[in-house]
This record gives C-alpha cells, structure tokens and sequence, in this order.
C-alpha cells in the first residue's frame, strides 16, 4: 500500500510535504515557483545564471565549504532551471538530513553572490551555451518552443545569450532573487524514512523566519500564437525537425487524455506507433519521438525526428499519416486498455525512483496545492474514453494548427 503524503504549512506561506520510505538515503529538494519564464526582455538568463551563483558563497560558508557540506559525507548536491520551475536539491545518508536541509535554504536566502564569482560564472555560462549549439538535436527542442511562443519569455532558451549575460551584474542578480525566491512560492519536499514531527522540528528551525515576498507578482499571459514553418541549413551530419503545437496546461480536463495520447504516439516504449512505422518497418530514424510538456496555463506538444537528409521529407510525411490516423480513427477496446495499461506501468516504475518522486511530489504539490495516490492518478487515466483520445487529436493534430521546424545536414 501507497504511503501517504504528510503535509505542513508554516505561516510564512513555505509547503512542506514528506513522504515515508524505508531507505536508508534521504531526499530533499526546495521547488521554487520561477524560471525563465519570469525573466522580462532584458533579463534573458536571469534564473539560470542565479542557479549557478548560488553555490558560490553564502554569509556563513564560503564556495568550498558549500561543496563540501554534503561531499563530505558522501551525499549530493544539486540544482537546474527550468521554464517556470528551479529546483535545489539534494540526496544523503537519512541521518545527515538536517545538514542537508539546512544548507539548501542557507544558499537560497543568504547567497552573496560575490563579485568575482559572478563574472567567473559568467564565462562558464558562455561555454555551456557554446555546448549546447554545438548540438543541433537538443538545441532544435528549445528553437522550436521559440517558434510555439515567439517574442514571449517562456519561449526563450533557459541559459540567454553571451550579449544578455554580459548586461547582468551582482546587483540585479540580488534584485531579481530578492523579487522571486520567497517561501510562499516554494515547496520543500522530502523523501526518506522519518517521523513528520521530526521533519517539522528541522523546517521549523531553518525555515520558519524566511522572509516574504512580494504576493502581487503575476505573470505575462501567453500571447497569440501563430503556425510557422522554418527551415534552416546546417552543418550537421544529420537532419532534424519537429512538428507540433501549442499544447493543454497543467489544469485543462482533458491533460490525462493528451498524455495518454502522447505516450501512444510517440512515447518512452519501442511500440510507440511513431518508432515501429518509421523506425522499424522503414529504418528511417535512429532517434523518433513525441513529447508533450505542460506549463501553469499552457504547453507544448511535437514529433521529433532525425534522419538522413534523404529520407527526411518520407519521414515527415509518414508523421503526418499517423497524426491524421489518430485524428479520424477512433481507438479500439483492446488498443485502448493497452495503452492506459502501458502508461500506468511507467508511471508506477518511476515512482521507484525516491529522487525523482521527491521532486515529483513537490512539483505536484506547487501546482495543484494536493497530491494524489497512484489509485486516484490510475482512476483518471482508467477514465479516459476513446471519444476523448479522438478529441484531443483533433485539436492537438490538427493540420492547420502545426508548426514545423526543420534543421537540414548540407
């Protein structure tokens, strides 16, 4: 049977949520409500490059002996930046909790962010970016949101560019950080086998006096979307594109059915139907995949393909029968009952992961302020009808509403 979730709320407006299990390594992470998404126009990397300082010097601790804090027992620690989400976080031997928990809100709310560190930070930031264009199949990813949401923040690659950071310095990095970081748009989530009253004593001591923020903060709507069709030559060995769409939010009623939906098409297991008709029976692709990512009030969902150059347009137009193929054939009993078989089945193995599911209670709990057993995800995901899957592909799939974005290998 599924431990429960154990749930606080200090009167500074922080979430706690704890769940029990029998390890001996804990979990901890704090889940913050901002990313990149929260960036005005000339803040571009702003919550990425705040990740990275973070760790560089506190009013108690110095770089290195953040590092060390938690290496020197053996344990981790660890962060990244998402759209609308930053995540601190950190994994140790259950009986160095305490330490662990400490240090995560020591670097959230007294970093000093030194001078020097900043612009050392800087530079690293610049090669990471080099990096990343350095790979066309994940920079494609970030394009084609660009694409989705363009001239809106949550479109923006999450680590900005050389000419945004060099406009960034220690003074607005605070500024921002002192606007964002404050406990009522966090969620301390921990993972681990220990008593909730001792897990209340620990947040109590380091988090019941962290200071609040400013509660009128709201964010850009999402503007007004608009099909396109981009095509770009690189010097890549492979091509790479992707179709898709604008996609449904974290709270629309048909969510279950649109993840249901992707899974089917172009999910994690080799029987998607994207990987056995153009990866297997053609051999077009190594690398085929739909994604759907949901944010607070909107998403994105797309195909990825990459492919040989010569096989690219048969590839595309073999996406397009099957995107067409859901949109007009309604799915069976059995194919339907497989496919919520399937997902339920990944879903219950990723929660054997403690890591993972700390950070997935945490962010379940930030969005919907509740967290649900795997019973009440499974009677969601059990009533999903065929109507729905048809619907939704409907939307989702429609031709006139897809965007294309094609990296052609010269």
């Amino acid at each position: 049977m599924e431990t429960p979730h154990q749930i606080l709320t200090l009167p500074n407006g922080l979430r706690v949520v704890h769940r029990y299990v029998d390890s001996p390594v804990a979990h901890c992470g704090l889940i913050i409500n901002v990313g990149s998404r929260d960036e005005n126009d000339n803040e571009q990397g702003m919550a990425h490059f705040i990740e990275h300082v973070l760790f560089k010097g506190t009013k108690k601790r110095k770089a290195y002996h953040i590092l060390s804090r938690l290496e020197d027992v053996g344990g981790e620690l660890n962060a990244y930046t998402g759209k609308e989400e930053t995540i601190l976080h950190a994994s140790v031997l259950e009986r160095h909790l305490p330490r662990a928990i400490e240090l995560l809100f020591e670097i959230a709310f007294q970093s000093v962010m030194p001078e020097k560190e900043v612009n050392k930070e800087r530079d690293v930031i610049n090669d990471e970016i080099s990096s990343y264009l350095d790979s066309p199949s994940e920079l494609i990813f970030d394009d084609f949101e660009d694409l989705l949401f363009s001239g809106h923040p949550i479109g923006r690659n999450i680590l900005g560019t050389p000419e945004s950071l060099a406009e960034i310095d220690r003074s607005r990095l605070m500024d921002w950080m002192q606007k964002h970081y404050s406990p009522e748009r966090m969620v301390f989530s921990i993972v681990g086998r220990f008593d909730f009253a001792d897990v209340k004593k620990w947040i109590d001591k380091y988090a019941s006096d962290l200071p609040t923020g400013d509660p009128r903060y709201h964010r850009r709507p999402i503007n007004e979307y608009k099909t396109t069709y981009q095509f770009e030559n690189k010097e890549t060995y492979q091509t790479h594109a992707i179709i898709g769409n604008r996609g449904y939010g974290l709270h629309h009623a048909d969510l279950s059915a649109m993840i249901l939906l992707n899974n089917l098409l172009g999910g994690p297991g080799m029987n998607s139907r994207l990987n056995l008709n153009i990866r297997e029976k053609y051999g077009f692709a190594y690398n085929i995949e739909s994604f759907y990512t949901p944010y607070t009030d909107t998403g994105t969902f797309g195909v990825y393909v990459g492919t040989d150059k010569g096989t690219i347009d048969r590839s595309l137009r073999l996406i397009h029968r099957e995107l067409r193929l859901l949109r007009e054939k309604k799915l069976g009993v059995v194919q339907l009952k497989k496919a919520k078989q399937q997902l339920l089945g990944q879903i219950a193995l990723s929660q054997e992961n403690n890591a993972s599911s700390m950070i997935g209670q945490g962010r379940t709990l930030l969005h919907y302020n509740k967290i649900d057993t795997f019973e009440e995800i499974a009677e969601r995901i059990e009533s999903v009808t065929s109507d729905a899957i048809l619907r939704v592909a409907n939307e989702a799939f429609d031709p006139d509403q897809l965007s294309t974005l094609v990296y052609k290998a010269r």
